[in-house]
């Protein structure tokens, strides 16, 4: 059969993993595929890389839209990332009758209902394993592997530099700028880290996900997002001593009340298998109602895992360029017409039980008070640990409560730091247990 030819829009860490990984698995892909897999056209600004990387007869090109306008070109890899040039990129090519494969998780997310409408209408697909979670396979299985359950909910490590910060705090007992410093020096972190640690990256990945999960529209503006930079390195070992770690997750839930779509740190129990995911390690638990749990674990970027997701992403686009579109498994999992709105619920309505640390002074009577005002608002104290005294006058206080609606807990923590008696804001940790 005659080859599959591909365009590459850019050469960076993952392009250049994608086309090794085509390169040095041609045979064992074309086994799979019964044809080859051509590299046909490359964007790049470096025109002496790609033409030391590329096989021979690959075109070259400083101009994308060369790519994504070449009408030989059957799929079009697109690895700028971005949602600049990068959309204008994917929606030409979308508009040329080329089939999209993406490791563009802030497109999808931020523009994916535009973008999978378009590409339904001009009959092509738009592939993206290597958006969420890199070499992990957790598209596929929440589009395919996991199509015959309910959903219940998703709950995921899919930061690498946020994880490797957590664990390092918690191993080393660490400040956050000292970690994230050490991150940077080892090219786990960004020299502008934002877009990791105050939980954009995650919150692109799982709003990917509960778009898959639940059958709705993807709608980044309706993910809460709380990063990590502010955590105190106390917390982390408090809450070990507790039992607990303390972990940056993607949380998407279904429930009677409306989906739930939220990144924020989060104390797990130590003996749940996603608490003891450490380093740059990603892991996504997914909890169904035919299946129960299952957990997905391994390296969320790098060179050759995300490549790994993008050449497997071109191999099914390939085996389905000539199959009729009713044959193909959707963009989003669902049938387009069945994509539908729902309710997505506000932290204020979420359910979750709560790590409060008060610093207050240490005399007589003000337990009794911190303690009244949670009652006030319904929230049970599970366990309320004094740690010590800071400073001879201010006692440090650890609060665990059950499980309350977060209004409720919010309430009860503006009363409390109302009270003359303590000195700073309350410290609120949200805690899950994951048995849902």
């Amino acid at each position: 059969m005659k080859p599959v030819n591909i365009g590459i829009l850019g050469l960076g860490t993952v392009g250049r993993g994608t086309v090794e990984v085509l390169r040095g698995n041609a045979a064992e892909i074309a086994r799979r595929l019964g044809r080859g897999v051509n590299i046909f056209m490359v964007s790049t600004r470096d025109e002496a890389k790609a033409r030391a990387l590329c096989p021979d007869g690959t075109r070259i090109t400083a101009d994308p839209f060369e790519v994504v306008r070449h009408p030989e070109v059957d799929i079009v890899v697109e690895l700028f990332g971005g949602t600049g040039i990068a959309k204008e990129l994917v929606f030409e090519a979308v508009r040329h009758g080329k089939h999209i494969v993406t490791a563009n998780k802030k497109l999808l997310a931020e523009h994916g209902g535009e973008l999978f409408a378009l590409a339904e209408k001009h009959n092509v697909m738009v592939q993206f394993e290597a958006a969420v979670a890199g070499g992990i396979p957790i598209i596929k299985a929440l589009r395919e592997g996991l199509a015959a359950n309910r959903i219940r909910s998703i709950a995921g490590i899919i930061n690498g530099t946020s994880n490797f910060i957590l664990s390092e705090m918690r191993e080393k007992g660490s400040a956050f700028a000292d970690v994230l410093k050490e991150a940077q020096r080892l090219g786990y972190a960004e020299a502008d880290p934002t877009f990791d640690i105050e939980g954009h990256d995650a919150g692109h990945k799982i709003t990917i996900m509960s778009a898959l999960a639940f059958g709705t529209p993807v709608n980044f503006s309706a993910c809460y997002l709380e990063g990590i930079s502010k955590l105190d390195s106390r917390d982390i070992k408090y809450a070990e001593e507790l039992g607990y770690r303390i972990k940056l997750l993607g949380i998407t839930r279904r429930s009677e009340k409306g989906i739930e779509l939220r990144v924020h740190p989060t104390l797990l129990p130590e003996s749940r298998l996603l608490a003891n995911v450490n380093g740059v390690m990603n892991a996504v638990r997914v909890n169904a109602d035919m299946v129960g749990e299952t957990l997905f674990y391994g390296a969320g970027a790098g060179a050759l895992p995300t490549a790994s997701a993008v050449v497997a992403d071109i191999i099914d686009t390939s085996r389905l360029i000539a199959a009729d579109s009713g044959q193909r498994v959707p963009s989003l999992a669902f049938q387009p017409a069945q994509v539908q709105a729902q309710t997505m619920l506000p932290m204020d309505e979420i359910t979750s039980s709560y790590y409060l640390r008060v610093q207050a002074e240490d005399k007589p009577g003000v337990l009794g008070q911190i303690a009244g005002l949670l009652a006030a608002q319904n929230v049970s104290i599970e366990a309320l640990i004094q740690k010590g005294v800071l400073d001879g006058r201010t006692a440090e206080i650890v609060i665990l409560t059950h499980s309350t609606v977060e209004k409720h807990v919010k309430a009860a923590i503006a009363a409390i730091e109302t009270l003359g008696t303590v000195r700073e804001k309350v410290v609120m940790i949200r805690m899950e247990s994951l048995h849902d």
